[in-house]
């Protein structure tokens, strides 16, 4: 049964340098009801990291098979009424589980994501505020079928969207959170925080770098498929 009030935080960790400072960033949350899951997804570097954590967190271990795999394994054994997923090299702001909850209480939204920073191998910001909001649902629709600007690690949802959507797709190596969006979109209502709440670091052995044209590929592949959908939403949104 999941709880209402609480918020499972899903990790996956793949022999990320990074991971500790990312579970640091969930623990010291100003939010009180948090269930951190860890999953391994079959890592054989820095997993050394996470035993200084010990009972404050759950670690579920599998063999390697992909974000999208990790992320369900973490999203089956969730107890929370609503998911967030932190990348392993990225961090949370103290606030953000609490900012985010309040405004999806408020707007009455099941799915919410927000403006970030980029930050660098050291942990040092180096970019203004990234912030990409949407001053109507037809524009939100236009710019998700050009491309995503949402951040991953920045979005948190109602868990009973998975119920209706399903979980991510683990066929897709590089857009299984662009394609999940898609298919949310048609459903149901969002909400943008324009405060920057999530640390996005940028280094040269991030996915995105090393599997720029592949991701390219499949980006294409995901809009392709979604394009009717979308299409017919636009429409229905213009008419508003």
């Amino acid at each position: 049964m999941n709880h209402g009030t609480k918020v499972s935080v899903v990790i996956p960790f793949y022999n990320c340098p990074y991971i500790h400072i990312a579970i640091e960033s969930v623990l010291a949350q100003s939010y009180p009801d948090i269930e951190l899951i860890v999953v391994d997804d079959g890592s054989t570097l820095h997993t050394e990291k996470l035993i200084p954590y010990g009972d404050r967190m759950k670690v579920l271990h599998k063999p390697n098979g992909g974000t999208a795999s990790a992320l369900n394994l973490g999203i089956r054994a969730a107890s929370g009424a609503y998911f967030a997923w932190l990348s392993a090299d990225d961090c949370f702001h103290p606030d953000k589980i609490s900012r985010q909850m309040e405004v999806m209480g408020n707007s009455h939204t099941s799915f919410n994501h927000t403006a970030y920073y980029y930050i660098n191998e050291l942990g040092e910001r180096f970019s203004g505020i990234i912030s990409v909001p949407f001053y109507s649902r037809a524009e939100l629709v236009t710019t998700l079928m050009k491309g995503c600007p949402v951040n991953g690690s920045s979005v948190m949802m109602n868990m009973n969207i998975f119920k209706k959507v399903g979980l991510f797709n683990e066929k897709l190596l590089y857009t299984q959170d662009y394609d999940l969006w898609l298919r949310i979109l048609p459903h149901y209502e969002w909400s943008y925080i324009t405060e920057p709440l999530l640390d996005y670091r940028v280094h040269q052995e991030m996915g995105s770098v090393i599997h720029s044209e592949a991701q390219n590929r499949e980006i294409k592949q995901v809009q392709e498929m979604h394009y009717s959908n979308l299409s017919r939403l636009l429409r229905k949104e213009r008419r508003r």
